[in-house]
């Protein structure tokens, strides 16, 4: 039975271990993951079977971002990242997020499919974003409550008719 928690810095060797088989030469190093788990404004989890066999991360604010998501082969298709994405959201949502944003891969269809299921919509293409391959990203958003008005422009008075 597979369990979702906070990934914690004993989990990073596993997740390391993921990291080539699911991003290639894209893949993070340890320095990056370690600082990435340790901030304040990130929120990790992690898919354990009883090994990692997925992880997520999400850099909050106001427009928050996916960071990484990604399951090992032997485990897709089984509602994983469907789990941690939901769990991402959850986060998004109670920390105050109006839109989420995240990158995918051009071709990849499969991860599209899932964040469509979500409401995710298209924004546009960054050409060649994923280095050093050069691949191209779409850039996907959900709006999950409307802007907050703000107080308006500085000076600005009200009119009276």
């Amino acid at each position: 039975m597979s369990t979702l928690r906070a990934m914690e810095p004993q989990d990073l060797d596993e997740v390391l271990a993921l990291e080539p088989e699911l991003f290639g030469a894209g893949a993070w190093s340890r320095g990056v993951y370690e600082e990435e788990i340790t901030r304040a404004d990130r929120y990790y989890v992690v898919v354990t079977d009883p090994a990692v066999i997925g992880y997520a991360g999400l850099a909050l604010g106001t427009e928050a971002t996916v960071m990484t998501i990604g399951v090992a082969a032997g485990h897709r298709r089984h509602g994983h990242g469907r789990t941690m994405l939901a769990a991402l959201l959850d986060k998004a949502w109670v920390t105050g997020a109006e839109s989420v944003f995240l990158e995918v891969r051009a071709h990849d269809d499969g991860a599209q499919a899932l964040y469509t299921s979500f409401g995710f919509a298209p924004l546009g293409v960054r050409r060649g974003y994923y280095q050093p391959e050069g691949a191209d990203a779409l850039v996907m958003r959900l709006v999950l409550r409307p802007p907050t008005p703000g107080p308006g422009p500085v000076g600005a008075e009200a009119i009276e008719e």
